[in-house]
């Protein structure tokens, strides 16, 4: 066989050098490509994703400004500014007024528009970044301009207050005068129920731009306005911006810009183009890339229907060089590694060529493994060679740091736990950079603290203190490492507004402790910018959830604070019904034994234990506190007695007039003697009557009708001195001649009003009842007849007021179901609106029977009914004991109005008892027979 030359043979040094150069190149330029080709595929997605949240984000943020608005009108309207007649009544509500400003970041001005065409306003003087009023003095914070009628003549203000309300100057009225009945805010809110949203629009009195929410009171006949300009919108979608050079505009119809959060011109040719992409309007929620001045961008629209009667068009465009700029960045470092880690191999390859020849080929097979993405099946292989085995081990590091990554990124996308969180993120890091302990610290604002959240080292201190939120990262890392012992590498978290989040301690224990490179400690800090995302993300949810639980008990509080008979009722409830659904929970027995609730049902049936009695802040205050028969909102007994005072002193004309006749004095005296010891009595019964107290018999409503036919002499006008709604009572009833007689009591036909348009959707039939109500609805909405209120057979309340009491959990179903709750708190309605149904099926609103009521709705019936036995705070009752309680609900659960299986786990499980100890008075706390409340086995 003939001998090749040696010439033509490769060196296994030239040949090793060569493959691994080449393996290393190939695999360079694989993962390159791979990643370029992913960056560009995720540079598209990330567009559309940043894209459309940012657009979901626009449009909640403008809902989050006009929700709150339009529930605020909705409150303002039964404020009563909006039957103030004069300026002075009118001025008595600014304090009111002005809190709501100050409660506002969007709302420049409030106020009332009267249908006689008054009108009064309370405006900031300073308003979209800028003072509204060149006329106004130093320190001033307020406008107040009104005008209102008096007598024959007509009064007018103009006057400037400052943050106190304080009065400082008035102004003399100039130029045209107003009159809110033209304006468009006006002429829709009196044809409407609910708060109205109207277009942007010039305001009369600054010449700012933006859009209005009117309500009409809810008596009177006057509107409400609250306006909002569109500077303070533009403000607040500036805190969208994921991006320092994102562009976020809101357009009309006619493609004009009325909120712009970027810099520049206003009509910008990025926007414009964004909308209006090669002639062509882009179909709302599709991202496209389009290039304006030799910069690409990416662009989306979306529609919205916030403003009645103009279609508005939200426009976003973002820089396409800022939206995955890091991710280019480490796509460039990792090319920089991967082309050193080449050249290393090269020279190594060449000079240590025949020495590393079998470990090459195991190196080989595991940069294969490499190429082909499997960073997780890597061990350094075994090799005398010292190059060979330091190249094993620093491809396998560079595996382990890269599916730590991975795994970084899976704890981010799937991590729910702070905690769980915070602690596999630190296992990761710890991982990549060689090490075995370290720990996380979360700074405390309050008490200026790093508080250890998670470890892998038992001997890091739990708490250090003497760290100011105010603190460079230098001073933070001084500190620690004063407290700290061996020798830590220490990075401060900071979340994306550069503020103090905690720290990430990492004890180095390998290498050289004196000597920490500055790239290692850039590495170090740049993937620990994972965790401060994480605990930002995670502050975030909290906060939301803290501010929805603090929403809710602000609505409890309110509720319970506007009537004294119902004080602490709103946040007892929630308590005892938490309790009880405690104790279902823990039992094994008969209906409770596969009862269970996970945590997002605990938190449902939490808030709606808490909202349970929201409907209450729409029910009638004089209704609520009614003590007497009498009593709206004052006690009319007071006038019934001026006609008795009226009878007992014509008693005494008559007995004069008599005497002056020459009739006999004595039985003048006697007849006027028996004639006021009779009206006496009479007026004695029914005083005793309007306490309602008793039940009255057939002959006492007798009685009370007998001593209403009396009549007096009435001389003076009825119709003098009325309000707008006892005018309108009274017009369709023509007014006798005077002198004339009228009966003692009466039931006049001005006592009564109509439903109207205010009906409520209560009956069965009723076709806008979609939430399956059916309750009896009374003739009138009210009835302020004195015999009809002083005949109620039991108690004060008459069936017109006995409904609108009944009516709160009506209120409550639908302002809950209005709300935008998510799925998770789509029970929050029924829950809460159920605890006046019956077991028997005659309750209400509903009228449900115990199959139709789950476990946590019987629970809150028995909350409701325990709590309001108990209470010693109902001025108009005597507190129970424990036992007359237990007593009575004993009775309920025999009528069919309480669960019996409810009711004993309340006794059985002693939360009755765990309840009385926390809420009731020492006196009420009687020992109780358990034996006389439960069911025999």
């Amino acid at each position: 066989m003939p001998q090749r030359h040696p010439a033509s043979r490769i060196s296994l040094a030239l040949l090793i050098a060569g493959m691994v150069s080449l393996g290393m190149l190939l695999l360079t330029l694989v993962m390159v490509g791979q990643s370029f080709l992913g960056m560009e595929r995720a540079k598209v997605t990330a567009a559309s994703s940043a894209a459309h949240q940012l657009l979901i984000n626009v449009d909640d943020r403008l809902r989050t400004l006009t929700t709150p608005s339009a529930a605020t009108m909705a409150l303002l309207s039964h404020d009563p500014l909006g039957r103030a007649v004069t300026l002075a009544e009118r001025l008595e509500r600014l304090p009111a007024i002005s809190s709501i400003l100050q409660a506002s970041d969007v709302a420049s001005a409030i106020y009332v528009g009267y249908p006689n065409g008054e009108f009064f306003q309370l405006r900031k003087v300073k308003s979209s970044g800028s003072v509204q009023f060149p006329d106004a003095p130093p320190g001033a914070a307020y406008f107040v301009q009104g005008s209102a009628a008096h007598g024959s003549s007509e009064q007018s203000l103009r006057r400037f207050y400052d943050a106190q309300m304080r009065p400082l100057a008035d102004r003399k009225l100039e130029g045209q005068i107003y009159d809110p009945r033209t304006r468009d805010w006006f002429r829709n809110a009196i044809r409407s129920t609910q708060s109205e949203l109207a277009p942007p629009y010039v305001f009369f009195t600054t010449g700012e731009t933006g859009i209005t929410f009117s309500h009409m009171a809810s008596e009177g006949g006057a509107v409400f306005g609250m306006d909002a300009s569109v500077s303070d919108i533009t403000d607040q979608l500036s805190e969208l911006k994921p991006t320092p050079n994102t562009h976020v505009a809101i357009l009309n119809d006619d493609d004009k810009i009325l909120a712009h959060t970027g810099q520049g011109e206003t009509n910008h040719p990025v926007l414009l183009a964004a909308v209006h992409q090669q002639g062509q309007t882009i179909a709302d929620s599709s991202v496209r890339r389009f290039k304006v001045n030799d910069q690409h961008w990416y662009g989306t629209t979306r529609t919205s229907s916030l403003l009645p009667g103009e279609q508005l068009t939200v426009a976003v465009v973002i820089p396409a060089e800022e939206i995955l700029k890091q991710v280019w960045e480490l796509l460039t470092r990792q090319a920089l590694i991967a082309g050193l880690i080449g050249l290393v191999m090269t020279i190594l390859g060449w000079i240590l060529g025949r020495r590393v020849a079998k470990p090459l080929e195991a190196l080989t097979d595991h940069v294969s493994q490499l190429s082909q993405f499997r960073f997780d099946t890597w061990e350094a292989p075994a090799s005398k060679v010292r190059e060979a085995h330091k190249l094993g081990s620093a491809l396998d590091n560079m595996a382990s740091s890269i599916s730590s990554f991975q795994r970084i990124a899976n704890v981010l996308n799937r991590g729910q736990n702070l905690d769980g969180l915070l602690h596999d993120i630190l296992t990761q890091i710890i991982s990549i950079v060689g090490e075995e302990r370290g720990g996380v610290y979360l700074f405390r604002r309050q008490s200026e603290t790093l508080g250890l959240a998670v470890d892998k080292d038992p001997n890091l201190p739990r708490q250090i203190g003497g760290i100011a939120a105010t603190q460079d990262d230098a001073s933070v890392i001084q500190n620690l490492r004063q407290r700290l012992s061996g020798n830590p590498l220490v990075t401060i978290l900071r979340n994306r507004d550069g503020k103090l989040v905690g720290a990430l301690v990492i004890e180095m224990e390998r290498g050289d402790h004196e000597r920490l490179s500055d790239e290692l400690i850039a590495f170090v800090q740049q993937i620990s910018g994972s965790a401060a995302v994480a605990i930002e993300t995670q502050e975030l949810i909290e906060s939301q959830q803290a501010m929805l639980d603090g929403t809710i008990q602000l609505v409890a509080n309110a509720i319970d604070s506007k009537s004294r008979h119902t004080a602490a009722h709103c946040s007892r409830v929630p308590q005892l019904a938490e309790m009880l659904v405690d104790a279902a929970t823990a039992s094994n027995k008969g209906v409770f034994a596969d009862f269970t609730m996970s945590d997002e049902e605990r938190y449902e049936f939490r808030l709606a234990a808490w909202l349970h009695d929201c409907g209450k802040i729409t029910s009638p205050e004089y209704v609520i506190n009614k003590a007497v028969k009498l009593e709206t909102i004052h006690n009319r007994i007071h006038e019934i007695r001026t006609r008795f005072e009226v009878l007992h002193r014509d008693a005494d004309i008559r007995y004069l007039k008599r005497q002056l006749k020459g009739d006999d004095e004595a039985a003048a005296r006697q007849e006027r003697n028996a004639t006021q010891k009779r009206l006496q009595q009479e007026f004695a019964f029914i005083a005793s009557i309007n306490h309602g107290s008793e039940a009255l018999s057939a002959s006492d409503i007798d009685r009370i009708h007998n001593i209403g036919r009396q009549t007096w002499q009435r001389h003076f006008s009825d119709r003098l001195g009325l309000s707008w709604d006892e005018e309108q009572a009274a017009a369709e009833h023509p007014e006798p001649i005077l002198p004339a007689a009228e009966p003692l009591l009466s039931d006049k036909p001005e006592h009564t009003r109509p439903w109207g348009e205010h009906r409520p959707p209560v009956q069965r039939d009723d076709p806008r009842n979609r939430w399956g109500f059916d309750m009896t609805l009374p003739d009138f909405a009210a009835n302020k007849g004195e015999l009809h209120n002083l005949t109620v057979a039991r108690g004060t309340l008459t069936p017109e007021e006995r409904f609108r009491v009944n009516e709160h959990i009506v209120q409550t179903i639908c302002m809950l179901d209005a709300l935008p709750l998510p799925d998770r708190l789509a029970n929050v309605p029924r829950l809460a609106g159920t605890h006046h149904e019956r077991m028997d099926g005659q309750g209400y609103p509903r009228r449900l029977t115990r199959d139709q009521l789950s476990i946590p709705e019987r629970i809150m019936v028995l909350a409701d009914v325990f709590e309001a036995l108990t209470a010693s705070d109902r001025p108009y009752k005597e507190a129970k004991s424990l036992t007359e309680s237990l007593g009575i609900v004993a009775r309920m659960v025999s009528n069919g109005h309480i669960d019996r299986d409810v009711f004993e786990l309340f006794i059985r499980s002693g939360t009755y008892r765990r309840y009385a100890q926390r809420f009731l008075d020492p006196e009420q706390i009687d020992r109780v027979d358990e034996r006389l409340f439960m069911t025999p086995d």
